[in-house]
């Protein structure tokens, strides 16, 4: 989301947290004003909505920053799986019985829908053990197969790539890995045991943990999808920077892909393509950052100014990675 509609969103929070705009969504679900409390606003705006000790998320995005239709389609995936007993978090319908609405607000439409927590803990790539790492190569594996089918309505990945030349029209290096790289995956073979529907962002932040393993929750970016994007995507906590196991992680990192073989295919070919998929997401990820940064206002508050020096930073070495992976490619053609 653009930085500029984070600010809009965030100058209406109060010091305890909520915002009229936020009340004016979380009453589609008959929530009182002042229950909705903010959290984080990325992907998209994120509000805690606790009552009664029960507690749910109200997650809205900008009608200026996207249309209706991929929210609805997120929570109809979410639904289905959930339904169909995979182990994710479910949408919960408004008093209108739609998973999703559109609300008019001070800050113009916004579409949202609200979700059921994900009981459990959280777990990070540092207390993460190999058993666990299994449970979660597993999870991911369970999700690609039961989504088959569901892919109504859903973007295929890595369509940024496209905006790369327009973006960054002097910066020669980046340009050419981008078409290096794209070419590459052009090539790909999309039959249904490599190529279907994904999370998008299955890392340890997106779920939570109980004793029978993770509960998935953050659909922002479910897509159409090779399965090893997906899982590249996914273990960057347990790789360097090329997408390469680290040696402290070696041994979550095989046991995740253990974990997914027990359940659905992944052989060397699809290991192999590790490292491309890791470019690949660098690029994407470079094109995003690029649109969400924008142009700075005159004078911007200290905690915006932090975070788009952090992206900045961040852009430059997704672009770095790009160009070196790239290299990589060309020499693995010649």
């Amino acid at each position: 989301m653009p930085l500029t509609e984070i600010d809009r969103l965030k100058q209406t929070v109060s010091e305890a947290w909520d915002s009229p705009v936020a009340d004016q969504v979380a009453a589609r679900w008959g929530y009182p004003a002042g229950t909705a409390k903010w959290w984080r606003s990325s992907a998209s705006h994120v509000f805690v909505l606790l009552e009664s000790g029960r507690r749910r998320y109200l997650r809205f995005v900008p009608g200026s920053y996207r249309g209706p239709k991929p929210l609805a389609t997120v929570a109809e995936l979410m639904a289905r799986l959930s339904d169909g007993g995979s182990a994710v978090v479910r949408p919960v319908a408004a008093e209108s019985g739609a998973l999703t609405t559109t609300v008019a607000t001070g800050l113009g439409a916004m579409h949202a829908m609200v979700v059921e927590p994900a009981p459990g803990g959280e777990v990070d790539a540092h207390g993460l053990t190999a058993s666990q790492a299994w449970q979660w190569g597993q999870a991911l594996a369970r999700l690609h197969r039961d989504a088959a089918g569901l892919d109504a309505g859903l973007p295929e990945s890595f369509g940024e790539l496209a905006d790369i030349a327009e973006l960054f029209p002097g910066d020669a290096a980046l340009v050419e890995a981008t078409a290096r790289l794209t070419d590459v995956m052009r090539g790909l073979p999309r039959c249904q045991d490599r190529w279907g529907v994904v999370h998008g962002d299955f890392e340890l932040d997106n779920m939570a943990w109980e004793e029978g393993g993770p509960i998935a929750y953050d659909f922002d970016e479910a897509a159409l999808s090779w399965y090893a994007a997906d899982i590249a995507y996914a273990v960057r906590d347990l790789t360097d920077h090329t997408g390469r196991p680290e040696p402290k992680h070696r041994a979550q990192y095989d046991a995740f892909l253990d974990g997914y073989r027990s359940v659905r295919p992944f052989d060397d070919e699809d290991s192999g393509r590790l490292p491309l998929f890791t470019g690949l997401h660098a690029a994407a990820s470079l094109v995003r950052i690029t649109h969400a940064l924008g142009e700075p206002a005159r004078q911007e508050p200290d905690w915006l100014s932090e975070l788009r020096d952090d992206l900045t930073d961040m852009a430059h070495a997704h672009r770095q990675l790009v160009i070196d992976i790239g290299q990589e490619v060309g020499r693995g053609v010649e």
